[in-house]
């Protein structure tokens, strides 16, 4: 693994705290003070940034499902239009950037389109995210590349001969790898964590996991395994509208998420085996020594 690569003020990769970041995503449905509740709620669990989804519709809505149409809170309307619905525009964003400096947090978005860079880039965020669903769209990691920010690119649904054509494109100095499995929510047994480790071993870059579980546990399971960067959706509650909210994590649950995540760096130490001084009374008191000579 390469050396670290600084998002705002933090730096991410190996021998660093592990960046913790809790993706809003679309989960606001639109609503921008479900949003400023879920800034608030990440602050106080203590994650390093929010993420949000920035996409220009009549681009990524594929022609044949632009008129499907679908229940919504909105009503009974096309996936286009529901898509604008979900969608921040420029005064949305400026409040959002207010109010994460106002409360002290780090904010940045995955972008699923060039016009979506052009538009996020007047606000200089710190870092962008490719979703799993760009990986491929190679114009893309070109025009992220020029903006000269850190990126992470989310390997979701993809395989490893993809993502080695998307890496080249990428500047290995900012790059940032998550693993990931695209399906809300994944089941255990298709996690696959350990591809954390061969992604490490593949790319001289830090390597992220992008969970979608239900659940805590293989998101702790990943910092152990070598993820310098968590990344986990957050919710006001699983039971709001939406795709993404039942692999979102409540603001509890995200606090618990942050404090499991800081116990396990704790835990995994340097790797070099000593005798600690908490264990001194007990080695004098029940230490039995043999010496050779006595066998």
């Amino acid at each position: 693994m390469s050396k670290a690569v600084q998002i705002g003020t933090h730096m991410v990769g190996a021998g660093f705290p592990t960046y913790v970041v809790a993706e809003i995503g679309i989960n606001h449905n639109g609503d921008l003070e479900i949003a400023k509740q879920m800034i608030a709620a990440a602050k106080h669990a203590g994650v390093d940034a929010v993420k949000f989804q920035k996409r220009t519709p009549e681009l990524c809505v594929p022609p044949e499902q632009r008129n499907q149409m679908r229940e919504t809170p909105w009503g009974y309307i096309s996936y286009l239009e529901y898509r604008y619905k979900v969608e921040f525009g420029v005064e949305e964003y400026r409040e959002i950037d207010r109010y994460c400096k106002e409360v002290g947090i780090d904010w940045f978005a995955s972008v699923w389109d060039e016009e979506a860079v052009e538009f996020l880039e007047q606000f200089e965020p710190i870092a962008y995210k490719v979703p799993s669903a760009s990986l491929t769209d190679h114009p893309l990691l070109r025009r992220l590349r020029r903006t000269g920010r850190p990126v992470i690119l989310s390997t979701g649904m993809s395989t490893m001969e993809q993502i080695r054509a998307a890496v080249p494109l990428m500047d290995m100095e900012r790059l940032i790898i998550t693993h990931t499995t695209s399906a809300y929510p994944c089941d255990p047994d298709e996690l696959n964590l350990r591809v954390i480790e061969a992604l490490a071993k593949e790319f001289p870059c830090p390597i992220g996991y992008s969970g979608h579980e239900v659940g805590l546990i293989p998101s702790v399971v990943s910092v152990a395994l070598g993820a310098c960067l968590v990344e986990r959706h957050i919710t006001l509650d699983r039971a709001m509208w939406g795709s993404d909210q039942a692999a979102s994590v409540e603001p509890g649950g995200f606090e618990r998420l942050v404090k499991y995540i800081r116990v396990t760096e704790q835990a995994l130490g340097d790797g070099q085996k000593r005798v600690y001084d908490s264990e001194l009374p007990s080695m004098k008191k029940l230490r039995r020594v043999v010496s050779s000579k006595d066998e």
